[in-house]
């Protein structure tokens, strides 16, 4: 954060000197995203706001019928990584922060492991100011892989975040460098980025879904955000295969709206890359309705590939 401080002070000086090294759009999106002033400082010490949004997707599922974006047929095809999302943000070639998604209005500052490792150039040949953002991953080998890979970002110590087997895969880049995202992504790897373009990378890193996107970055802008993701690009997922387990018990659990819900203790059972032990039993209509009892074999899923849940008894 103190090499963005520095930076914008160096603008103010060229500026005033009748020199800018940058519009004046940038030098505000860059003070403001720091809270940055004569004597000021960030609200938050460990936090700050990504120069560039970092939105989420849409998610469909395959079976949810007609697609989003069915008129577009210049969509570009991506792996979505099951990993831990990053933004990184560069001054005229030089990487001055590194911010976890958080919200994806703001994240976790961990510019200092960014900095001290090799994972991603810390120099690159672009003048101005840009956010690449990106997907930290582990390989599939890993046990939890994504826990494993968003764990690392929490680590305080960087000599320790030094030894964990993680990659940074570049999936966008703002402002765009290019017309269109897929070459954005080719101009990204000839800056020395590793991208979701890359061969064969659901063959060794974990993967939840295809990222469908408009490719021309104009007609992506035209269709505009909500208030949580683009309009122009959504996650395509495909629901996942159950596994078999043994009912041991049932808990009734009360919610924060006072709703008080089932809940199955099961015999525990990898799912993915998840070791489940418990489930949703959705509410006692549900239980009555399968004729379930403590034994019974049972078929379990992780509902959006997050909540797992009952499906069935297995008979």
């Amino acid at each position: 954060m103190n090499k963005i401080k520095d930076f914008l002070d160096e603008a103010s000086i060229q500026y005033y000197a009748g020199s800018p090294i940058i519009t004046d759009e940038q030098f505000d999106t860059l003070a403001e995203s720091i809270g940055y002033s004569a004597v000021g400082a960030p609200q938050h010490e460990d936090t700050c706001p990504h120069y560039h949004r970092m939105y989420s997707l849409q998610k469909y599922y395959v079976d949810e019928g007609v697609a989003p974006l069915p008129d577009h047929k210049n969509k570009s095809m991506t792996p979505k990584l099951d990993g831990a999302a990053v933004s990184l943000l560069y001054v005229n070639g030089t990487l001055v922060q590194a911010l976890t998604r958080g919200d994806g209005v703001e994240g976790k500052i961990v510019t200092q492991k960014f900095l001290n490792t090799k994972l991603v150039p810390t120099k690159i040949t672009h003048k101005g100011i840009i956010q690449v953002s990106g997907e930290v991953c582990a390989p599939k080998h890993v046990e939890n892989a994504r826990n494993y890979a968003a764990g690392a970002l929490n680590l305080n110590s960087v000599d320790e975040f030094r030894t964990r087997s993680i990659e940074f895969f570049a999936y966008g880049v703002y402002p765009y460098l290019t017309e269109e995202f897929t070459s954005d992504l080719q101009a990204l790897k000839r800056l020395g980025f590793s991208t979701v373009q890359d061969r064969n990378l659901s063959e060794i890193y974990p993967t939840d879904g295809l990222v469908f996107r408009v490719n021309n970055n104009a007609d992506f802008d035209v269709l505009g955000h909500t208030s949580k993701h683009p309009r122009g690009a959504y996650a395509q997922k495909e629901r996942s295969a159950y596994v078999e387990t043994t009912l041991l018990a049932v808990e009734w659990q009360v919610g924060k709206s006072g709703k008080v819900t089932p809940v199955a203790i099961l015999t525990p059972v990898l799912i993915g890359d998840a070791l489940v032990s418990r489930a949703t039993l959705n509410n006692g209509e549900f239980i009555k309705t399968l004729d379930l009892r403590i034994g019974d074999r049972v078929a379990v899923r992780r509902a959006g590939e997050i909540i797992p849940q009952v499906l069935h008894k297995v008979e």
